[in-house]
Formats: structure tokens, C-alpha cells, sequence
């Protein structure tokens, strides 16, 4: 771990600012989206998974479970519905027809496309709100939320 001058006092402040944010964050953030979004909208879980398969294609299912910190059979069964819906195709390993590799349909890349514009332009229209020192501050701390994104996703030790 690195070695830092900040207070067990700083890091509990800053940890439970961001425990409360973060979430807040993401929840007005996909209220916009539902809002205007022309299609039912995703469940989080089913979008975390087309966004991964989307960055792997031909993931299985049980790598797409470890990446996102599900079970195995509820991957799974987030598989069945969405394949039922139009949203993955699952394939047959060719030299082990028990592991199926996971690909988006079209239908999904579009729909992941527009989900991210979406995104894109509400966050967008509240950066412009934002006065230059907060979004300079916001530019700032993205290296370290990508950091501490990172240090989250590492196996517990």
C-alpha cells in the first residue's frame, strides 16, 4: 500500500462522501436515461454484462461472472432472458460444447450506444452548469477514481 500524509479522519470523510455520491450520482444519472431512453431500459445487472461482453466478445460465462462479481448462475440466468430478448447470442465452444461463448446481437450494440450518448449528453448538460473550478476539481480526481475503481475490483486479500 502507499505511503500517504492523510488521516484516518480525512479517509473516513472522504470514503463516506463518496459512499453517499457515488450512488446518488448513478441514480439521477439513470433516472435521465430511463426517461428518455425509447426502448425498456436494462436492468443495471444486464447492462454491467453487455458492457463487458461488448469489451470481451466471446467471453463465457463463468470469466464474465469473476470480472463482475456475480454468481456464476445468476449470470447465467441473465443470459437466458437476454438471449431470449434479442440482446446476446450464446455459441458452443467448438471443442467443449458445455462452455458457451457470449456475443452481442446487433440490437444490443445499438442499444449500448444509445444508452452511452444518452449518458453522455446529461452528464454533459451538468458539466456545462458546473463553475470552471469544479469542473477542473472534477478533471482533476478522475485519475484517482480510476484508481480507486481499480483498487476495488482487485481480489480481497
Amino acid at each position: 500500500m502507499p505511503q500517504h500524509s492523510a488521516s484516518a479522519q480525512d479517509i473516513d470523510h472522504v470514503s463516506a462522501a463518496l459512499t453517499a455520491c457515488l450512488p446518488a450520482l448513478h441514480r439521477a444519472l439513470d433516472r435521465q436515461v430511463g426517461l428518455d431512453f425509447p426502448h425498456p431500459k436494462p436492468p443495471e445487472a444486464q447492462l454491467a454484462l453487455l458492457r463487458h461482453v461488448e469489451a470481451h466478445d466471446g467471453v463465457t460465462v463463468r470469466a464474465a461472472a469473476e470480472a463482475l462479481r456475480m454468481k456464476p448462475n445468476n449470470v447465467s440466468a441473465l443470459v437466458s432472458q437476454m438471449t431470449e430478448q434479442g440482446l446476446l447470442e450464446r455459441r458452443q465452444d467448438p471443442a467443449d460444447k458445455r462452455i458457451a461463448h457470449l456475443h452481442l446481437t446487433r440490437t444490443a450494440q445499438q442499444r449500448l450506444t444509445e444508452v452511452a450518448d444518452l449518458m453522455g449528453a446529461h452528464l454533459g448538460h451538468a458539466l456545462r452548469s458546473l463553475t470552471d473550478g469544479e469542473l477542473e476539481a472534477l478533471g482533476a480526481a478522475l485519475g484517482a477514481l480510476r484508481s480507486l475503481t481499480e483498487q476495488l475490483h482487485r481480489p480481497a486479500r
